[in-house]
């Protein structure tokens, strides 16, 4: 049972509506997970504009969604690996790939989301010098940590709300 509802666009905060009105275009829905997130206008704000902010960085789209399936995975959250699940598979992920991500053995970026996610970014020298053996680099690191803070957010809000899962769309 849900424990925070999904918004619909009219109920919404107006502060919100634009913001949610600009998911719906570019997704061709609004997803739960945004629409619970409208209850707070500055937090929908925020996040849509670090997920903006964080396509631009040095992983690719499928690295960015393998990022969001560990930790997703690490965090127990249903509706996220749900939707990344899907946004993986357009991204090229098959289905032994979205697996492997969210066990964090597909690859170094993997494997870095979720040592992260587990440890709350607490790594020791030798997991931080496994990520660089993995052909990671600083740059890289940052941007699978900032990944990894992104996903904590909807992936903490998505377990408290129960938000009820809406991918794949138009299930």
């Amino acid at each position: 049972m849900t424990r925070i509802h999904a918004l619909t666009l009219d109920q919404a905060p107006t502060a919100a509506r634009a913001a949610l009105q600009g998911v719906e275009k570019g997704l061709g829905f609004i997803p739960n997970a945004f629409a619970t997130l409208a209850h707070s206008p500055a937090a929908l704000a925020g996040y849509l504009a670090l997920s903006q902010a964080l396509n631009k960085n040095s992983l690719s789209p499928s690295e960015r969604e393998v990022v969001a399936l560990a930790a997703s995975e690490v965090n127990g959250c249903d509706y996220c690996i749900a939707a990344h699940s899907f946004f993986g598979g357009k991204a090229g992920l098959d289905a032994n790939a979205l697996l492997a991500a969210r066990a964090g053995t597909l690859d170094g970026v993997a494997a870095l989301a979720r040592v992260v996610t587990l440890s709350r970014g607490q790594l020791s020298d030798a997991q931080l010098a496994a990520a660089r053996e993995a052909g990671l680099d600083d740059t890289r690191i940052v941007d699978v940590i900032a990944q990894v803070s992104l996903l904590t957010l909807t992936n903490y809000l998505n377990n408290v709300a129960v938000t009820e899962i809406d991918f794949p769309p138009g299930k």
